[in-house]
């Protein structure tokens, strides 16, 4: 290919590589910024779920996909000087939405879509701002292969840039930006670059002279692309997306949603890009194979549940490591089958299509069509074909994955035949020991076709899959978390995400009045306080987070009782007599009221309760807008005069009692906490829980006060948590 350079200054061509590399770095550390940043802003109006990010994700992917084309677009119909000042007026709309923030009036509604109603937020509140940075890397590297400048005719070393850029800014929002200024400060001061920006782009302009300072030559032949070639960019795309938000989803789910753990995935997700779009690999691409394979079959391991039932911090390391060495692996593959830099912009259109069907997979498909974390087992049997050379064609791709299919159902069918007839657990362990001896057969039948044997391999695992017993009573998904009712040791348990969030006796399906379990059992601190005399006379007690409704069973005559729940299925669940009763047979007319906890309570101003309980974390993540000082000064508001507070604060990874100490003692209280280890040996009913107890004064406890197992809530003297400020990774435990 032969290249001709236009004249172009010498000033411009001397410093068009530092202006561009810096208005690229500036571009993706505010893109990347504002993803972590409105989020943290949206959290607390969509109820803290884990998926909040990967539908933010989603979001971010799909706009994206609009600022690409809107750049491909730019690029085809209009010379450079007239895609700088096009482009300049996006800049200018969008500082209209500056300052950022959630639109004022908005508020979820429980009845409708929390998925589509979240990405309408995202939409209104930073929307414009994101697509004019989202078109900023094909378009100024686009700029920049017309300004005459070093290496002009292969523009893709500044795509190193852009994601080093953002791989800074995803890191120094949770690392140094959280834990050291408020959302508001970090608002302002992301807004002062967005302006800065335009300064920028507006320089860039200026250094691509003329619509085109760089010529490619070449024959028609050599610039067309196949549709086969744009859907395999697209498949490279889509794998290390849905692996990433997976992932995410996995590690907040155990660990909390916040932006440390929503960042930490896609910082090593765009860190493969700096490594894989670079003409000078640190290792050999055989390498990156061997590595990759290798972080598969350890994934494998994970995606079949041999870590247990939820994460430890050396699991997540390796989980992390795994998800980083296929990606990488990935995203090499897409930098060696990329175009020449006339197809640049159609090129990253493609990536980011792809990108974004792996959040469309994860965000909108999954949550309905699954009722587990399945997208992870998908995307890990997937991510096989990453080490598979696709055939020339499509047709010849599929062919051979559906004839290996084929095979492989062939091979399947005696144990499919076993199965229809199996009854107990041997039965189904021949049921799988037939299939695995079918796979061995296939294996060796198309170990020569990798395609046939990946079609084979998908066939046995989802007959496997089908075959495994399920004991569960109900295993269901909704936007907020993954629900399932066990039966074990005399339980009816349900769980939500890793963690059991109450438990019921099978003997008191037929009881008059259950009696509550786990954390709510009577030795528990709960408990105690339910019994108490003050809890016998509360007139009016609320509870935020629904749970099966354990407490309903401390319910007293002529009590009221009010639930806050924002999960529709967990009501559904609780509300099932043939699941759970207490409900139903202990506080039948007590209503749930739908919604964000803090939010309902925000809008009934005239509600006052005796005693308020805060028991609204899934799994072990802590909704942080739930726990911090304006949280807690609106539940007091809520209070009766003499009224109790109690947080439940027991979790595996977080010691939530620091943040409530202090702001207990900004706000004046007094102060409790009990650490109850449980009597589990005893009655498997009967758990370890921790509970924060508050009052205006002491005297609120009545004999509580006294009570040894209550001690004093000290606090540390630390920073106070605010709805502008928190700092999850200061409270986990060592």
């Amino acid at each position: 290919m032969q290249v001709t350079v236009a004249p172009a200054s010498a000033v411009s061509h001397r410093f068009a590589p530092v202006i561009f590399v810096l208005t690229l770095f500036l571009s993706a550390s505010l893109l990347f910024f504002v993803q972590p940043l409105f989020t943290r802003l949206a959290l607390p109006h969509v109820g803290g779920s884990p998926a909040v990010w990967t539908t933010a994700m989603l979001f971010f992917q799909t706009i994206l996909i609009a600022g690409y084309l809107y750049a491909h677009l730019l690029t085809r119909l209009l010379p450079v000087r007239g895609q700088v000042v096009v482009h300049l007026g996006v800049w200018a709309a969008a500082l209209l939405s500056l300052p950022l923030g959630v639109p004022a009036g908005w508020q979820l509604d429980p009845s409708g879509s929390t998925a589509w109603q979240t990405l309408l937020l995202f939409a209104a509140g930073v929307g414009l701002p994101f697509f004019a940075l989202s078109a900023n890397a094909p378009l100024i590297q686009f700029w920049y292969s017309r300004s005459g400048g070093p290496s002009a005719h292969d523009p893709y070393f500044l795509y190193g840039a852009s994601n080093l850029g953002s791989l800074i800014a995803l890191l120094g929002f949770p690392l140094a930006a959280e834990p050291i200024f408020g959302a508001s400060a970090i608002g302002l001061g992301w807004a002062a670059g967005f302006v800065a920006l335009g300064g920028a782009l507006a320089l860039s302009g200026l250094c691509s002279r003329g619509p085109a300072a760089i010529t490619p030559a070449r024959s028609d032949k050599e610039g067309r692309v196949s549709p086969w070639q744009v859907a395999q960019w697209g498949f490279l795309a889509f794998v290390p997306s849905s692996l990433m938000l997976a992932i995410t989803l996995k590690i907040s789910i155990d660990m909390g949603s916040f932006p440390l753990v929503w960042v930490v995935p896609l910082a090593l997700y765009l860190f493969t890009f700096v490594l894989a779009f670079s003409n000078r690999s640190l290792v050999s691409d055989r390498t990156y194979r061997i590595v990759a394979a290798l972080a598969l079959a350890v994934l494998g391991l994970f995606v079949l549940g041999v870590h247990g039932n939820y994460l430890e911090w050396t699991e997540v390391g390796i989980l992390l490591f795994c998800f980083f060495a296929i990606t990488l692996f990935a995203h090499r593959r897409l930098y060696n089958a990329r175009p020449a830099g006339h197809g640049l912009t159609g090129f990253y259109l493609t990536m980011s299509v792809g990108g974004a069907l792996g959040g469309l997979f994860n965000s909108i498909v999954a949550p309905v069509a699954f009722s587990g974390l399945q997208e992870l087992l998908i995307t890990t049997v997937l991510s096989v074909l990453l080490f598979i050379p696709f055939a020339k064609t499509a047709r010849d791709t599929l062919a051979g994955i559906a004839g290996g299919g084929a095979i492989g159902l062939a091979l399947a069918l005696p144990a499919v035949l076993t199965g229809l007839f199996a009854t107990g657990p041997d039965d189904w362990t021949t049921v799988l020991l037939i299939l695995f001896v079918g796979a061995l057969l296939g294996i060796a039948r198309l170990r020569r076709r990798p395609l046939a044997c990946f079609g084979a391999g998908v066939v046995a695992l989802t007959v496997g899959a089908l075959h495994i017993p399920d004991a569960s009573l109900l295993r269901d998904r909704s936007f907020f978390g993954t629900h399932v009712i066990m039966e074990e040791a005399g339980l009816r348990i349900y769980g939500n995400g890793t963690t059991a969030h109450g438990a019921q006796r099978l003997s008191d399906d037929t009881s008059a009045r259950p009696e509550p379990l786990y954390y709510y059992h009577r030795n528990g601190p709960l408990g105690q306080v339910m019994t108490s005399a003050r809890g016998q006379t509360a007139g009016t007690v609320g509870v935020v987070g629904l749970g099966v409704g354990s407490l309903a069973c401390y319910s007293q005559p002529g009590q009221s009782w009010h639930f806050y729940e924002i999960d529709p299925l967990v009501d559904r669940i609780a509300r099932s007599p043939e699941h759970f009763r207490f409900l139903s047979a202990c506080t039948p007319e007590a209503p749930t009221h739908m919604g964000d906890g803090r939010m309902m309570l925000d809008r009934q101003t005239d509600r006052r309760f005796d005693i308020l309980v805060i028991d609204a974390y899934s799994s072990d993540a802590v909704p942080v807008h739930l726990t911090t000082n304006e949280a807690m000064q609106l539940y007091l508001d809520r209070l009766s005069p003499g009224g109790i507070l109690l947080y439940h604060i027991s979790n595996r990874y977080y010691d939530i009692d620091i943040p409530l100490a202090r702001s207990a003692a900004d706000l004046g209280l007094a102060a409790r906490v009990q650490h109850y280890k449980g009597n589990a040996k005893h009655d498997a009913g009967d758990i370890a829980s921790s509970v924060v107890m508050l009052a205006h004064s002491p005297e609120a406890f009545g004999a509580m006060a006294d009570d040894p197992r209550w001690q004093a809530l000290e606090s540390d003297g630390g920073r106070v948590w605010t709805d502008d400020y928190a700092n999850l990774i200061s409270i986990m435990k060592r």
